[in-house]
C-alpha cells in the first residue's frame, strides 16, 4: 500500500524532471566553471545525452538511482506497491541505457555515465573523469 494518497503521489510525479535536475546542473556548472563548452540534452545524438562534447564524441549521462535501477538485483524489493508497473519501468530504462550505450559506443562515441549521489559526494572525481576523457580525446585528434 502506498504511504500517499493519490493526488500527493500524482504531485510528487509531476516534479520529476527529465532535464536540469540539481545533479545535472552541479556537473555542468562545474565544468563550465573550468572553461569546458557542452550541449545539454543534445537531440541530435542518440539517447539524448544530459552533457555532449560533440567535437570530441564524448556523451555524458547522469543517472539517478531509482529511475536507472542502481542495486536493481538488491533493490527490486523496495517497491511495495504497483510492483509490476515499477519492475517493467526501471527494467526497461536498465535496457534501454544499455542500447544507448552499445549505439554510441559503435559509433565512435564515448560513454560516461555518473550516478546522481556519485556527482553529490565526489563531484572533484566526476569532472577529473571527464576532464581526462576530453584530453584522452584531444591526443587521439592530433595524432
Amino acid at each position: 500500500m502506498d504511504k500517499l494518497t493519490k493526488e500527493q503521489r500524482r504531485k510528487n510525479m509531476q516534479a520529476v524532471k527529465s532535464t536540469g535536475s540539481k545533479i545535472e546542473t552541479l556537473l555542468a556548472k562545474d565544468l563550465w566553471r573550468r572553461g569546458h563548452r557542452y550541449r545539454k540534452n543534445n537531440k541530435t545524438v542518440f539517447g539524448k545525452p544530459d552533457l555532449t562534447f560533440k567535437k570530441y564524441k564524448i556523451a555524458i549521462f547522469v543517472d539517478s538511482e531509482f529511475w536507472h535501477g542502481k542495486d536493481w538485483n538488491h533493490r527490486k524489493s523496495d517497491h511495495k506497491s504497483n510492483q509490476y508497473f515499477w519492475h517493467k519501468k526501471i527494467e526497461r530504462n536498465i535496457e534501454r541505457d544499455n542500447e544507448v550505450n552499445d549505439f554510441l559506443l559503435k559509433t565512435g562515441w564515448k560513454v560516461l555515465r555518473f550516478w546522481g549521489r556519485q556527482i553529490e559526494t565526489d563531484l572533484v572525481n566526476c569532472v577529473q573523469k571527464i576532464e581526462n576523457t576530453i584530453n584522452e580525446a584531444k591526443r587521439e585528434n592530433i595524432a
